[in-house]
């Protein structure tokens, strides 16, 4: 079974993120940032992953360390859940519009973090949360998943419309890279290896 259960408890946050790869698309995402939620539950219906987060945070402070953390958790139950990575496609992309908008996102599971984000925003917040976190969330999911995460609007004018269509193509590329193909046997590297 791929999947993983993540728990993270600082002076600032509690999370309990469970994930499950060959889900189907069922989730139960509680962060206290309704919008977070929101893009969340995308993810697991687009990428069919279920997923469950229950997170408690210093919200009286800012929406930062909670959001920052249930990613921290999300990636580290996307490399949890993928093992060994043995079998996996590996790579995957995704192109999604949304009315106006439209947002790509291609991912290597490698085992090698870094993330490329070129979005840009024009209102500061989405619902309780700041635009310019976005860039952020998904390079923690990128840094703890280990993997390559290029993430971009081409185009568009809706903010609400642009982190709506990057959270649904980073599902149907994450969705992409994470099956198994029959074909191979071992981890998908010419090296023989997938490290950092």
């Amino acid at each position: 079974m791929r999947q993983a259960r993540i728990e993270r408890t600082t002076k600032e946050t509690q999370v309990v993120l469970e994930l499950a790869l060959d889900g189907g698309g069922a989730a139960k995402v509680e962060t206290g940032i309704g919008f977070l939620d929101h893009m969340l539950t995308l993810l697991a219906g687009h990428g069919l992953f279920d997923l469950t987060v229950q997170a408690e945070g210093d919200l009286h402070i800012d929406e930062h360390h909670t959001a920052e953390d249930v990613c921290i958790c999300l990636g580290r139950a996307i490399d949890q859940a993928l093992g060994e990575r043995s079998g996996i496609v590996r790579t995957g992309h995704a192109f999604v519009p949304m009315d106006e908008t439209l947002a790509r996102v291609v991912v290597d599971l490698s085992g090698r973090p870094y993330c490329v984000f070129d979005a840009d925003f024009t209102t500061p917040k989405l619902g309780e949360l700041s635009a310019d976190l976005l860039f952020h969330l998904f390079e923690s999911i990128a840094i703890h998943g280990r993997m390559n995460l290029h993430a971009a609007v081409l185009y568009g004018r809706n903010d609400h419309h642009k982190a709506e269509g990057l959270f649904k193509a980073l599902a149907r590329a994450l969705d992409a890279a994470t099956r198994l193909d029959g074909r191979r046997s071992g981890v998908p590297s010419t090296k023989g290896t997938l490290s950092a």
